[in-house]
């Protein structure tokens, strides 16, 4: 890898999408943002999928990543909870490829295996990695924004 590249990472979700923005050259890492947009189940759809896509522009013009990682959706026995993942992922991927940046999707598995070195780790588990991998301490991390 040549130089740095900074890297938007989105866990997406209907009611919470979380956000982490590390910049890495291929042997260190380091993180520059984390956040999530918090919406409600009792929000209509639409209005959610607006504020999820707002969150992602911003994300995007604030920190000008140069790739945008975003978790696939998962195999899901709930047919309404992986339509609702899709239809967040739906904006956040046209956020994404409106800006230029190029797109990386990974299973949840694989970002587990990754991080954690077990594809079937908690989020809690993830989270507790990235801030060691990360060096940033106990500093308050969501789960949703590791």
């Amino acid at each position: 890898m040549a130089g740095k590249v900074v890297v938007l990472g989105i866990d997406p979700g209907s009611i919470i999408t979380g956000f982490g923005i590390v910049e890495t050259d291929g042997s260190s890492s380091r993180v520059i943002a984390w956040d999530s947009v918090k919406t409600s189940s009792r929000t209509p759809l639409h209005a959610r999928l607006a504020a999820i896509y707002q969150a992602v522009v911003e994300q995007i013009s604030s920190h000008r990543p140069d790739v945008v990682a975003v978790e696939s959706v998962f195999q899901s026995k709930n047919v309404r909870s992986a339509l609702m993942l899709g239809h967040a992922r739906g904006v956040i991927l046209l956020a994404a490829a409106q800006s230029g940046a190029e797109i990386h999707e990974y299973a949840p598995r694989e970002v587990k295996q990754s991080v954690v070195g077990i594809g079937s780790a908690s989020k809690a588990q993830v989270a507790s990695m990235v801030r060691r991998l990360l060096d940033i301490g106990d500093v308050e991390l969501g789960e949703d924004e590791s």
